[in-house]
């Protein structure tokens, strides 16, 4: 309820008492790029609380996808007035392409992740009823993030399936690059692609997120930047 109330504090902008001088910043920030709406910062907040509990886990694909939203989508909303859009595009237009770029980054991080959230924090954020679908025990998901043993076929079956989901949601949010103001475009295109290409990596992997991080090297990262970068200049992104 704190961090509500001085989030409340820090929109209306009448009095600082109380404040750090990261939220007065926050607050001029407000003024300054008109178009901001406090419920993404709310929704920030209420995903953090998400994962304050010991007990995390989630039932389904719905429940993930709120937490996903909460934590990473939010973001996106956060700044699009900051980096604005391009002429004749609204913030309402470029909405749902931002929405589905932090549900991508999201599930990215949390395919990529699996060993290291079961093995340090006792967590698996995969939702259940995939787990389920796929044959997959969530008790041998932690055993083998702390004991190591080879990935299984239901185990891979669960991963081609939710990196799939991530793929469908990238493919949604590259329509959304075109949108954006013309000196924002190639930042996101690049932190896009970037996190896009972790899903490779995982295959490559033969899917053992277990006991193997999937990344992308430095030189990796330099080679995909002239290709993104031309689709950029020359708008090849999908906008149909």
């Amino acid at each position: 309820q704190e961090w509500m109330d001085r989030l409340e504090k820090m929109w209306v902008g009448k009095s600082y008492n109380g404040l750090n001088q990261y939220d007065v910043a926050f607050a001029d920030m407000i003024r300054r790029f008109p178009g901001s709406d406090i419920e993404p910062y709310k929704d920030m907040v209420r995903g953090m609380m998400m994962d304050v509990s010991d007990q995390v886990k989630y039932d389904s694909w719905d429940q993930l996808y709120l937490y996903c939203y909460r934590v990473a989508s939010t973001v996106g909303l956060m700044t699009l007035p900051v980096m604005g859009t391009a002429e004749g595009v609204t913030q309402e237009d470029a909405r749902e392409s931002a929405i589905a770029l932090g549900i991508a980054l999201q599930l990215t991080n949390i395919l990529r992740d699996v060993g290291e959230d079961a093995r340090d924090r006792g967590r698996i954020y995969l939702p259940e009823e995939d787990m389920k679908r796929f044959g997959v025990d969530p008790q041998t998901v932690l055993d083998r993030s702390l004991r190591g043993g080879e990935v299984d076929e239901a185990y891979r079956n669960l991963m081609k399936f939710e990196i799939q989901r991530a793929r469908e949601y990238y493919r949604m949010a590259e329509k959304g690059i075109p949108m954006l103001a013309k000196s924002a475009q190639l930042p996101v295109a690049v932190a896009m692609e970037l996190y896009r290409e972790i899903l490779d990596k995982i295959e490559l992997n033969d899917y053992d997120n277990f006991n193997r991080r999937a990344y992308l090297t430095g030189f990796e990262k330099l080679c995909k930047l002239p290709g993104v970068w031309l689709r950029v200049i020359t708008g090849s992104w999908d906008m149909a």
